[in-house]
């Protein structure tokens, strides 16, 4: 049996897929914006119960939001911040 991935590395992989670069070449790191530890002790399997509702937070010009069932959505900050604004 293969152990799941960690939040923190889902996120990675998800911002560097958007970005179609491979994950170890973001910058900044994900740890530069969020304590990945925390976050992955957060929706630990075996714990799922306790995952709080959302988590949202700014990584790589994202917003990066984490829902109960630790499914990752990632919208573009200028975007979130005014949705007037159309991003290109």
């Amino acid at each position: 049996m293969q152990p799941t991935q960690s939040l923190s590395l889902k996120i990675v992989d998800k911002v560097a897929e958007r970005e179609g670069v491979q994950p170890e070449e973001l910058n900044p790191p994900i740890h530069d914006a969020i304590n990945t530890d925390a976050l992955d002790s957060l929706y630990d399997a075996r714990d799922s119960e306790k995952n709080p509702s959302i988590i949202e937070f700014a990584y790589n010009g994202y917003t990066v939001t984490v829902d109960s069932r630790g499914d990752v959505d990632l919208e573009n900050r200028v975007a979130a911040l005014d949705p007037e604004k159309t991003v290109v």
